[in-house]
Formats: structure tokens, sequence, C-alpha cells
């Protein structure tokens, strides 16, 4: 039996800016796709350190805790630079 690695049809031409492990890669998100997905990611980085807190992984945690505050700042740092209208 033989097996090929086989690549996929299209790849990505350079790296995502908020990549998550699985998702599939966006070259050209909006400014306000992007500020989205970065707030996605905080949130989840600390329902993750709240997970590790109740499992008692405690260096886990703290370090999931500490990571979803950056997440907030590069989105509101996007929000500053591309000064997109504000959410109705």
């Amino acid at each position: 039996m033989f097996l090929s690695i086989v690549r996929p049809a299209v790849e990505p031409s350079g790296p995502d800016a908020v990549a998550v492990p699985g998702s599939p890669a966006i070259n050209d998100l909006s400014p306000r796709a992007l500020h989205a997905r970065l707030l996605e990611n905080a949130a989840l980085r600390r329902m993750r350190g709240v997970e590790r807190l109740r499992s008692n992984r405690l260096e886990d945690a703290d370090y999931w805790l500490h990571a979803a505050p950056v997440a907030v700042r590069k989105a509101s740092a996007l929000r500053e630079e591309k000064s997109f209208a504000p959410l109705p």
C-alpha cells in the first residue's frame, strides 16, 4: 500500500496575525473582523485559564490569565490605529 502526502490546494501566503491552532488562515481581514478575532482570542485565553485553575494547574492558569490582556491590548491598539467607526 502506498501513502502519499497531499498538499492543500490553497496554501497561506503569510502568517495569520491572530492564528489559533486548527483554524484556517485568513490573509486579508477587515479591521473590524481582526478586532473581533482578537477579542475572541482573549476570551478563549481567559476560559482556558479558568479551566486550568479548576484543574489545580496553577502555573498553566497564570500563563493563560496573563496572556488574555495582551490580546485585548492588541485589539485596542488596532481600534486606535485604524480609527474605524464605533459599533452601533
